[in-house]
């Protein structure tokens, strides 16, 4: 018989995926920043700064304490915090994106302990090099993919005529083999041909 000891604990799954580093002028993306947790850091304070690099850093973004501030400048209105409610994902969504977004992002992640005595912390980096483009650029591996699925549809559709020559070759080999073996029987001379045998009476 099984007993309840204990209420289980479950932790969310979290996978360490690189952002997105192109988009095209006019539309939207992610910037994504992952930072998955270590079992200690569950019950830590997190707080998210992020930066962007045209030429000299600056804070455009920040999230803390279930808040997020927006500064003023050139990403104002444009910049949306799409996180997760564990804190893992702590990513933010830009808007509209202009010529002047390329460039170079950080996303600074800190996570303070609150034990007794001290109250350590963690500081994580996610940086991005973002490129704006004109257009988005061809899918190379869509391009290949295609190129490899003609190549193979040539190549089966040659080996299908191959063995369709090597078949009637082989049908109409069988039939002038039994042709002939026919012409040869009907050649001989009746007495010449193997009489059944007469049945033995006593």
């Amino acid at each position: 018989m099984l007993r309840a000891t204990k209420e289980c604990t479950y932790q969310p799954v979290c996978v360490d995926v690189p952002s997105a580093t192109e988009v095209v002028l006019g539309e939207s993306m992610k910037l994504t920043c992952i930072a998955c947790m270590k079992r200690e850091e569950i019950k830590a304070r997190t707080r998210v700064d992020w930066y962007y690099t045209p030429t000299k850093e600056t804070n455009i973004y920040k999230y803390e304490s279930d808040r997020c501030f927006e500064t003023d400048g050139p990403f104002k209105g444009r910049l949306r915090w799409i996180g997760s409610k564990d804190l893992q994902d702590l990513s933010i969504y830009l808007s509209n994106v202009t010529y002047n977004d390329s460039g170079y992002y950080e996303c600074h992640v800190q996570r303070k302990f609150e034990f007794d005595f001290f109250t350590p912390s963690v500081t994580i980096v996610k940086d991005i090099t973002l490129l704006v483009k004109e257009k988005a650029s061809e899918d190379t591996t869509a391009f290949y993919s295609e190129i490899l699925m003609y190549v193979l549809l040539v190549f089966l559709t040659f080996w299908l005529l191959v063995e369709m020559v090597y078949c009637y070759r082989k049908i109409s080999k069988s039939d002038e083999q039994n042709q002939d073996t026919a012409t040869n029987y009907l050649a001989i001379p009746s007495e010449q041909k193997a009489a059944p045998d007469t049945p033995v009476t006593q």
